[in-house]
């Protein structure tokens, strides 16, 4: 009986054959096994002025040296062949192996990888793609395929197909293509709130999320130093400090101890004064009523004062304001609460405008409540020895400091 041969090459020797030669033809099996267990084979691709065409692989029935019965297989040469059209590559149609193989040609190009026969499955390198695949021949007699095993390296680009990670771990940056950092991620050892990001059908807009264990979750967006919340251009308006401008013609004076509204003319159609002065010897009063924001904190409030001298006298002058919150229902005979005084130096010159520092805290009295109205009581507390400024302090406004906490007043 003669021998047979196996799908790689290897020689099945029949009994009482070959004698004298059993070493040798084992010998030469034994390297056949090794071949396709460790090593490489370099295949080329025909010339480089052939253009699209296929290179053939077969089996070397008891011999080494087969392409085909290598584990590993370069494509081209070791530095780069050049080809100057789209590559196939085939294999014998009952090889049933997987194999490493890197297409290591140079030219914008495609090479193929498929069986001798047969209509299987292919494998094919893009025309950008030099790099390893880990594939498999299915060894089908009429119909064998060849299937990419994805093989994933640290050069090549690859898609992910129905797959699922199980709770991937990115490290502490995503970087773009260009290698530079896109976004910073930053742990907290025992987190429980996060973001969730939905996109949208059309006619809406994809959604970011504050999602997490607890009922309630902020969003924090911060910019750095100086920088400014937009959205393109604009900035966007954020709770916080706002301020609201009350002129003298917008208090009204109380029945007792008023202040004096009054106009003064600084020259024929230039700016004239409207003003509450305020004597230097009698306390005086001025008062203003305000519905507040909805979005207001109902928290403390300050003030600054915008005011005139009626004299060239630099002495110190004393305001004050106090405030009280009525609901509905609540009577308006009530006492206004605690005030906060601020002081300031007159300036030195009559008609000119001067600005007061940013008075303390003003604590409302009454409960504050949303939809309340807030009544305002200012004065010059001319009465405090330290209120020595020797004229009438001509009062322009004040401008009023409060903190919300919504994003409008809805």
């Amino acid at each position: 009986m003669a021998s047979t041969y196996t799908n790689l090459g290897v020689e099945l020797m029949a009994t009482g054959e070959n004698a004298g030669t059993w070493g040798t033809k084992t010998n030469t099996n034994l390297n056949i096994i090794e071949q396709i267990s460790g090593g490489y084979a370099i295949q080329t691709l025909n010339a480089a002025g052939a253009g699209a065409n296929t290179t053939t692989l077969a089996v070397s029935d008891g011999s080494t040296g087969a392409t085909m019965a290598s584990r590993v297989i370069i494509m081209g040469a070791v530095s780069a062949q050049a080809i100057t059209g789209n590559k196939i590559l085939t294999m014998p149609v009952l090889t049933e192996n997987f194999y490493l193989i890197k297409n290591s040609t140079s030219g914008a190009y495609t090479v193929q990888l498929k069986a001798a026969s047969g209509s299987g499955a292919t494998v094919t390198w893009g025309t950008t793609d030099k790099d390893w695949k880990l594939v498999y021949f299915d060894g089908v007699t009429t119909d064998t395929g060849v299937y990419d095993l994805g093989l994933t390296t640290a050069a090549n680009t690859q898609t992910l197909t129905n797959k699922t990670l199980t709770s991937p771990k990115i490290g502490t940056s995503i970087l773009d293509t260009n290698g530079l950092q896109l976004a910073l991620l930053t742990a907290t050892g025992s987190a429980v709130n996060e973001f969730t990001i939905a996109n949208a059908a059309a006619g809406a807009g994809p959604i970011l999320s504050a999602t997490g264990d607890e009922s309630n979750v902020d969003i924090n967006l911060n910019p750095k130093g100086s920088g400014t919340l937009k959205s393109a251009t604009a900035a966007i308006k954020i709770a916080g400090t706002e301020t609201m401008w009350i002129p003298a013609t917008a208090f009204y004076l109380p029945t007792t101890n008023p202040a004096d509204a009054a106009s003064v003319e600084t020259t024929a159609v230039r700016p004239e004064l409207k003003v509450l002065d305020f004597d230097a010897g009698t306390a005086q009063y001025a008062q203003f009523a305000i519905a507040m924001p909805k979005s207001w904190n109902l928290g403390t409030v300050t003030y600054q004062v915008f005011w005139s001298p009626s004299t060239t006298n630099t002495d110190n002058c004393i305001f004050g304001l106090q405030g009280v919150s009525c609901s509905e229902g609540d009577t308006a005979d009530v006492a206004f609460g605690t005030a906060a005084e601020v002081t300031d130096a007159g300036i030195g010159t009559v008609e000119d405008v001067q600005m007061t520092s940013v008075s303390g805290a003003v604590t409302i009295a009454g409960s504050p409540a949303d939809d309340d109205q807030t009544f305002f009581q200012f004065y010059r507390d001319a009465a405090d020895g330290s209120d020595t400024f020797t004229g009438e302090a001509r009062v322009l406004g004040i401008k009023l400091f409060y903190t919300t906490d919504a994003a409008n007043d809805a």
